[in-house]
């Protein structure tokens, strides 16, 4: 055993054998049956593993979360509540449209000169002046005036991608300038007539808006009863109760279907249109506000329940006299944090404040950056985002150059120049509701009659009239499967992979194992810092001896002399020496060589074993 030991290319079984002390061969007894239970252990795993022929099928149904489901009309206000506070605006939006386009209620559509429109006490184009331009010049007209003057500053086209393919002269759009400075203007230019009106419009109606109470918008905005007509979820009829209202500033009264406020999520444990939200939403187009939105219907969004409902970013529209038919699919994806990305996990380390009450999300940072560098640089908060706290929404009765700031600020965000997308990062973790639309005619012609008698009879209560098709929506969201998609990243090297390698070519290039990297560390580590803390030992203890020496005066003895330190009892080898070993030992001094000892010829020497002879052989003798 002990020469299969020192010929074997197993050093663990090497190392039993030459280690000196006791310690040492525990140590490397220890360490060699550790690695060939090991051994043992995986060779029986691999070989039951090789020799399964099992086939494991696992079949789960399971409940799937029902998302939020947050509708809006897209009419924010009832214009018949809204006409006190914006009658003057609706006025002075006519005589432009009258002036430039030749809309007249009740006249014909003939255009009127800018000399002939009486806009005195008009506070509206003092503040943002209507200008006609001349073939893409600089050289513009007042439609408040009708004086024609240079105008200066910057330029910018919004929505250039439309084609004007009227006449030039037709450019319309509107300047902004500084209050403190009035050379700082900016001109924005619009190609259609009908989004600069619309785009000048809106800036009003929010400096309108911007003035008036959170208790008083609610009240003009839509009631869960005004916009829900019927409700059905998972098969079982619903209500009012199941919805909770959300105030946008842009879209109004917005109600969300399972919010969870109440600590429930509703859930469905089976797919199709018949197992998801079904409603019947009333829209009532003949009280839309005809200059501030342009289409009918209803704005939808399908989010988590921690989620802040973004619906004028990533909203989907729904059409009226139509049944629209959103199929969803579930994908919830995790991202690997740092080293990995640069993602976050809960925003914490995002210098942002989170004016939204939402867990965190990249639109919910970018938005929030620009209202906190909004309230710093203009003074007060944008309309369209939370307020921060200690701030106002701007007014120009109280901010008179919040639009030029606002404006300006808007254009170095979009140029990546605020530095708001350099600080958000993407979540970490995020869910995903991928949506399927489809559109069908609703109510048909057949059905169109007895559905909207007993329609309108469900909601004659509160209304004298008989409902039209084109002031319904029929809206339907549901899974399309309950198959949940899970994405996740998972680091392509990992350690176990990286010892695995670091193993792998070692094992090719040197025949090394693990026994052999700690056989590297107990030789040039362990031992070479046993002999050096020895060796600065034994200087310490002569230096500390002739110092003693020195103070005593006393002449060293031969003893001292003699004494240079001592082995380590723990490295002494307790094997007897070998023959060649035995002839390398030092010979002691003052002895004589030894010499081979001359043989012992006495052992030689044959004697008797018996003392007298036997009789048979005195016989033989004789003859």
């Amino acid at each position: 055993m002990r020469w299969y030991c020192l010929n074997t290319n197993t050093h663990g079984c090497r190392r039993i054998v030459v280690s000196r002390g006791r310690l040492r061969r525990f140590l490397w007894i220890l360490l060699t049956l550790s690695a060939v239970g090991l051994i043992l252990w995986q060779c029986a795993e691999l070989l039951l593993n090789y020799y399964s022929a099992s086939v494991s099928v696992t079949v789960q149904f399971q409940k799937l979360p029902f998302p939020a489901v947050t509708i809006c009309n897209i009419n924010p206000y009832k214009y018949s509540s809204m006409k006190d506070y914006l009658s003057e605006l609706d006025k002075e939006t006519k005589k432009a449209l009258e002036t430039f386009y030749g809309f007249s209620e009740g006249k014909s559509k003939v255009r009127r000169s800018v000399g002939e429109w009486d806009s005195a006490g008009s506070d509206f184009f003092k503040q943002i002046p209507l200008l006609k331009f001349e073939d893409f010049s600089r050289t513009a007209t007042d439609l408040r005036s009708g004086q024609k003057r240079k105008i200066e500053g910057s330029v910018f086209h919004k929505d250039s991608s439309i084609v004007n393919s009227g006449d030039s002269n037709d450019i319309i759009g509107f300047q902004l300038c500084d209050a403190n400075n009035s050379s700082e203007c900016a001109l924005y230019t619009f190609s259609s007539g009908v989004n600069a009106i619309q785009e000048w419009y809106k800036l009003h109606y929010m400096n309108i808006m911007a003035q008036i109470p959170l208790e008083t918008k609610e009240k003009l905005s839509y009631s869960a009863d005004d916009l829900l007509l019927t409700c059905f979820f998972d098969g079982l009829s619903c209500d009012k109760r199941h919805f909770t209202r959300f105030h946008h500033p842009l879209h109004g009264n917005c109600y969300t279907f399972n919010s969870g406020e109440n600590g429930t999520v509703l859930s469905t444990s089976t797919g199709g249109s018949e197992y998801g939200l079904q409603v019947v939403l009333y829209i009532d187009e003949a009280d839309y506000n005809p200059f501030l939105v342009t289409s009918t219907g209803a704005k939808i969004i399908v989010h988590d329940q921690n989620e802040y409902p973004f619906i004028e970013d990533i909203g989907t529209e729904i059409e009226t006299a139509a049944a629209t038919s959103i199929g969803m699919h579930f994908t919830r994806s995790r991202k690997l944090s740092k080293p990995y990305s640069d993602c976050t996990e809960t925003g914490a380390d995002i210098p942002v404040e989170n004016l939204y009450n939402k867990s965190y999300s990249l639109q919910i940072c970018l938005h929030s950056c620009f209202q906190k560098a909004m309230v710093d640089s203009c003074g007060c908060a944008q309309y369209a985002q939370p307020l921060p706290a200690g701030a106002e929404y701007c007014n120009y009765k109280k901010n008179p150059n919040w639009m030029y700031c606002y404006y300006r600020l808007h254009e170095k965000f979009v140029k990546e120049q605020l530095g708001c997308q350099q600080i958000c990062k993407d979540a970490c973790s995020f869910k995903e509701w991928a949506l399927t639309t489809s559109i069908a005619q609703w109510p048909s012609t057949v059905s169109e009659d007895w559905m909207l008698r007993v329609l309108s009879w469900d909601k004659g209560q509160k209304i004298n009239k008989k409902l039209n098709k084109t002031d319904l929506a029929n809206l339907m969201v549901f899974y399309k499967d309950l198959n949940e998609r899970f994405i996740s990243e998972n680091p392509a090297n990992t350690l176990v992979i990286l010892l695995s390698n670091f193993g792998g070519q070692l094992g090719l290039w040197m025949s090394c194992s693990v026994v052999c990297v700690i056989e590297i560390v107990e030789v040039f580590f362990i031992d070479s810092l046993s002999i050096v803390m020895r060796r600065q030992w034994q200087r310490a203890k002569k230096w500390w001896n002739d110092r003693k020496r020195d103070r005593s005066g006393k002449a060293p003895q031969a003893g001292e002399l003699e004494r240079q330190g001592h082995d380590n009892p723990v490295c002494i080898d307790e094997d007897l020496p070998t023959f060649n070993t035995a002839l390398r030992l030092p010979l002691p001094q003052d002895s004589p060589l030894p010499r081979t000892p001359p043989p012992n010829y006495s052992t030689l020497r044959l004697e008797s074993a018996f003392t007298e002879q036997l009789p048979d052989t005195l016989e033989a003798g004789q003859r």
